[in-house]
């Protein structure tokens, strides 16, 4: 299986945030060692390139014009496969939605259960690394998190379960967070239980609406800063530097 995993280019103890060491190949690399019983090609070498085909191709069709719309024959012409090669690694439109809604919910719950070593013992900075691996996580695989937000409101009742439950492991991770702040009195102890629900929509907004902070030459960092700042001035106890 491919290792998901984080590099940097200076330590984190350096004020550096870490960044996901993903590309497509790793994607679906990992995908191919995680759907064996679905995928008939074995062989990495020639499987994950035309996975990489399929993927990138169903995910452009989708962010063009839906994917309920897309059809075989669409995704057909678009990766360059045919019928017969796509059903090599899928069986139905449904299980490739599957596939791709199961790789985003893995890939989030293993980069953001994994924080780097010690950081854990302060809930400010565990807060801070939170947001900001989000973010980072997000914008590294943008088309991915795109399809998954835009296209549940059409996914099938089991699929549309799977988006809820990915959603809602991110709220617990950020929920954990602040309860350990308030039991170690880091964070107000009448911080509202809404709060993990707030801070994922300004989390979503970020790769949503891209295009907004394209036009306002809002940065990564910037946005990233802000969200920060406003959700621990809310939170901790003397937020006066944040």
């Amino acid at each position: 299986m491919a290792q998901l995993k984080y590099r940097s280019d200076v330590s984190v103890a350096e004020g550096a945030q870490e960044r996901l060491a993903l590309s497509m190949e790793d994607m679906c690399r990992d995908i191919l060692a995680r759907h064996q019983d679905t995928i008939s090609v074995r062989n990495p070498s020639i499987a994950v390139p035309r996975l990489k085909r399929i993927l990138v191709a169903a995910l452009d069709l989708s962010n063009s014009g839906g994917f309920q719309a897309m059809s075989l024959r669409d995704l057909s012409e678009e990766s360059g496969m045919s019928t017969g090669g796509l059903y090599a690694y899928f069986d139905s439109k449904t299980t490739l939605l599957r596939m791709i809604l199961a790789q985003v919910t893995h890939v989030v719950e293993t980069v953001l259960t994994a924080p780097p070593p010690g950081i854990t013992d302060d809930a400010v900075a565990h807060l801070q690394w939170m947001i900001d691996a989000h973010l980072r996580l997000t914008e590294d695989l943008l088309a991915w998190f795109v399809f998954a937000f835009m296209e549940a409101k059409s996914f099938p009742p089991a699929e549309r379960r799977l988006a809820i439950e990915s959603e809602a492991l991110t709220e617990a991770l950020f929920a954990d967070i602040i309860k350990k702040g308030i039991a170690k009195g880091q964070f107000r102890s009448e911080t509202s239980e809404l709060l993990p629900a707030l801070i994922k929509p300004l989390l979503q907004d970020w790769y949503v609406k891209r295009a907004k902070y394209r036009r306002r030459r809002i940065s990564l960092d910037a946005y990233s800063a802000t969200v920060k700042s406003i959700v621990l001035k809310y939170c901790v106890l003397n937020a006066g530097d944040y």
